[in-house]
């Protein structure tokens, strides 16, 4: 009997900007740069509740766009500077297709592709 490859992935995020590493399909052995997804932020606004709401939403549409590039993924190992990674994994485990995705996390400055693409391979290898 063959065994399931697992669809792993790897993202370095901040605030503003994650790249996402994963292998780019079932047959690779390696892992790539799948995609990059940022958030530019809330306007400053005169109003602090709408600046919280427009924050928020801003922050799940790119809690989205990274998702994207991570269907049905099976362990992701998410690392970068601040508190993004933390509110991506409680993102993840709220949303019903990442609920069993077995989640990591590490700190880390920030990284070039390439170096991401090592140090994720590193994490599952």
């Amino acid at each position: 009997m063959l065994q399931k490859q697992k669809k792993q992935f790897g993202i370095w995020m901040d605030n503003h900007h994650a790249i996402i590493v994963g292998k780019p399909d079932a047959d690779s052995e390696d892992f790539d740069v799948l995609g990059h997804a940022g958030n530019q932020g809330a306007t400053p606004n005169s109003s602090e509740k709408n600046e919280h709401n427009d924050e928020k939403t801003l922050q799940h549409k790119f809690f989205k766009e990274i998702l994207s590039h991570m269907q049905n993924a099976d362990e992701v190992h998410i690392t970068g500077t601040g508190t993004a990674q933390e509110q991506l994994i409680k993102y993840m485990s709220e949303t019903p297709q990442y609920k069993h995705t077995v989640t990591s996390e590490s700190t880390s400055n920030k990284m070039s592709d390439e170096s991401v693409v090592k140090y994720i391979d590193t994490k599952f290898n």
